[in-house]
């Protein structure tokens, strides 16, 4: 079994991006993501309706990490201290050293890479710092611009579970995609 135990924040660097822990005072900006019908569109839960729902979220974040169960970072641009997105691995299964891959990006800064480049520093965290197999995604089957991403990135479509997942009064389908340890 995958043993995993945080210790201290693993703050990511790329060529553009600081990758941190978030905090009490990331809670106004990740509820305008959050709260944003665009950023929320295929994201498969409600908007969030407070500032202190952010807030709440950020201390269940800080609680995966404390239990070993994940980690979410938030996406800041180098030399600035706002986020412009989250990215996570969560839901890790240490019996089969898999790993879930959650992200969302500021509608102003997509289509620039960001997400490619977060994505990669969290996969090469999660396969050599974590040990783990394999890293999996759960994407609304007509979230293209999510699918393209993970295609681009080396994610290959494993399943298509129909209407598997309620939201809204309504049953959506969802699509994994995956990607094993490249090594």
């Amino acid at each position: 079994m995958l043993e995993i135990q945080f210790n201290e924040f693993p703050e990511l660097n790329t060529d553009r991006l600081l990758l941190r822990e978030m905090t009490d005072a990331d809670a106004d900006r990740l509820y305008q993501f959050r709260s944003d019908p665009r950023v929320m569109e295929y994201f498969g839960r409600p908007v969030m309706e407070s500032i202190d729902e952010a807030r709440q979220f950020i201390v269940k974040i800080q609680e995966m990490f404390s239990n070993n169960e994940g980690v979410q970072w938030g996406i800041c641009l180098k030399g600035a201290k706002e986020m412009i997105g989250t990215i996570t691995i969560w839901k890790i299964d240490k019996t089969n050293h898999r790993g879930e891959i959650g992200y969302l990006l500021d509608p102003e800064q997509q289509r620039k890479g960001i997400m490619s480049e977060a994505l990669q520093a969290i996969l090469q965290y999660g396969f050599k710092t974590l040990k783990l197999h394999s890293m999996e995604a759960n994407v609304n089957p007509d979230n293209q611009k999510s699918i393209n991403l993970l295609e681009r990135n080396g994610f290959v479509k494993e399943a298509h579970f129909r209407e598997n997942f309620y939201n809204d009064g309504v049953f959506e389908d969802s699509a994994i995609y995956s990607l094993i340890d490249p090594g």
